[in-house]
């Protein structure tokens, strides 16, 4: 899990995670609910690797919680590359089976309709032989 100190480094996170899934947790170090529920998060985290797990302290970013509309603690957001904010909701450790069925819906392979990446230039016309053969009439 990456602390977040800043506005600056969140959206420095968030845009060099490029498509993989983002969970966002917002916290206090006064807040019970959110020392509870750390430990379980932390195990979640180890057992998905392939997804950035970002923490952030509300009393260090309050002008940035509150843009973010983080109301109370503690609180998650998940995100994903182009698709930015996918979800968000509060959650304890009674309810920490929401995370984990949020974390089954978007943990999901990406699909693209557009050619793979550093394919280079591709060649997209009919190729000669095509335009060379007459049109048949019916």
């Amino acid at each position: 899990m990456i602390d977040i100190h800043s506005t600056q480094e969140f959206l420095s996170a968030l845009s060099q995670a490029g498509e993989k899934l983002v969970i966002v947790e917002f916290y206090g170090t006064w807040c019970a609910s959110c020392r509870a529920l750390f430990p379980k998060l932390c195990r979640t985290a180890e057992e998905h690797p392939e997804i950035l797990f970002l923490k952030v302290n509300f009393d260090e970013n309050k002008p940035m919680c509150k843009n973010l509309n983080v109301k109370v603690l503690p609180y998650f957001h998940f995100y994903r590359g182009a698709d930015g904010q996918l979800e968000s909701f509060s959650c304890s450790l009674a309810k920490f089976q929401k995370i984990k069925d949020a974390i089954e819906m978007h943990n999901t392979d990406r699909c693209s309709i557009g050619p793979p990446k550093g394919v280079g230039d591709i060649n997209f016309e009919p190729s000669s032989a095509a335009k060379e053969k007459p049109a048949e009439s019916t």
